[in-house]
């Protein structure tokens, strides 16, 4: 039986947060931490008392020891966590923004110890997982990510494993928008769980109405897709339901860097837990909801025990509004542990 829960890849940054608002060339005091859509998820599952195995590459410097110690006290298996002797770890500034507004945020990750992951650091156990999580962003990273992404979504779903898939765009690492959307394409076809927001998927697939968009990818292969709509809440499509599923009100945007992640946590978490997949968008929307009011990528996601208390007490009884049939989606494939 696989001790491996959730496998999830690609590459995690040192990131310097300015302690003042303003132009960052004024700032004078920054906090460390961390960054990273994919080790945010990986993160998010973990505090929710899944077993996450992550696979990346840092540099043989103080940020990426600053960063396997980080994620190690997450509780993420990093065994498999590669130390580059030749090439360094990506690290970026982001700004402080206190009028909820998006951050602005400096990358400097070109030719990073994570862009030089390859097929060769997939290791055999980690095809034991139950399930895989991958995003568009290790493949925009250079040739050999993207055919490691490749490689780890074809053979992940030929297994027999799930797969979800959230295409995170970073236009600005890629050649042209036509590579992307055709790469990020052919990736989100191999995945069972497509996760776009609006914006992603009007780009990607031409479509305007969510319900297009959601069929686009159900054609490709997919068994069910999820779009983020921001406060709005989410619409979700599968071959037999769809609906839309309302946003969670917050009183105070704090930060936006982070809500997609958490909403991935919520509908990985929920469909590996057998809940059907409205039920799934629903929790995907509150951990949406709780990571714009924390200041940080990923200090908003839940604990376990604080999803327990404050989610379910308040939505256990009173699913929001949905139309069409709710069904547990890959119930019988895709929430049962690998032997």
């Amino acid at each position: 039986m696989s001790e491996i829960d959730i496998l999830s890849f690609g590459e995690t940054m040192a990131m310097l947060v300015a302690e003042q608002t303003g132009d960052l060339a004024k700032v004078e005091q920054f906090h460390k931490r961390i960054a990273g859509a994919d080790s945010n998820v990986a993160i998010g599952l973990s505090r929710l008392g899944f077993n996450v195995a992550w696979l990346s590459r840092v540099g043989n410097d103080s940020l990426g020891r600053f960063v396997v110690d980080t994620l190690i006290n997450e509780g993420l298996d990093c065994s498999h966590v590669e130390v580059d002797k030749s090439y360094p770890t990506g690290f970026q500034f982001k700004s402080r923004n206190d009028d909820g507004s998006d951050p602005q945020v400096e990358y400097f990750r070109r030719g990073s110890a994570a862009s030089h992951l390859s097929t060769q650091s997939i290791e055999p156990s980690l095809l034991n997982a139950r399930h895989l999580h991958a995003t568009g962003i290790p493949p925009a990273l250079s040739a050999s990510t993207r055919e490691m992404s490749f490689e780890l979504m074809t053979r992940m779903r030929n297994a027999g494993r799930s797969v979800s898939f959230d295409p995170n765009l970073r236009p600005s690492l890629w050649a042209s928008e036509g590579e992307m959307i055709r790469e990020i394409n052919r990736l989100a076809a191999l995945a069972h769980w497509v996760l776009p927001g609006l914006s992603e998927g009007r780009l990607l697939t031409g479509f305007d109405d969510p319900a297009d968009i959601a069929a686009f990818y159900l054609d490709q292969g997919a068994e069910a897709v999820a779009i983020k709509l921001g406060p709005e809440g989410a619409y979700y499509r599968t071959h037999l339901d769809q609906g839309f599923v309302a946003g969670v009100p917050v009183s105070s945007v704090v930060d936006t860097v982070g809500a997609g992640d958490g909403f991935a946590v919520g509908m990985i978490s929920a469909l590996l837990e057998h809940q059907s997949f409205a039920e799934a968008v629903q929790r995907a929307n509150w951990i949406g909801s709780r990571a714009v009011q924390s200041r940080g990528d990923m200090e908003g996601l839940p604990t376990r025990q604080e999803l327990s208390v404050e989610f379910e007490s308040a939505f256990a009884s009173r699913l929001a509004p949905t139309f069409g049939m709710q069904s547990p989606v890959g119930a019988s494939l895709l929430a049962k542990r690998p032997a």
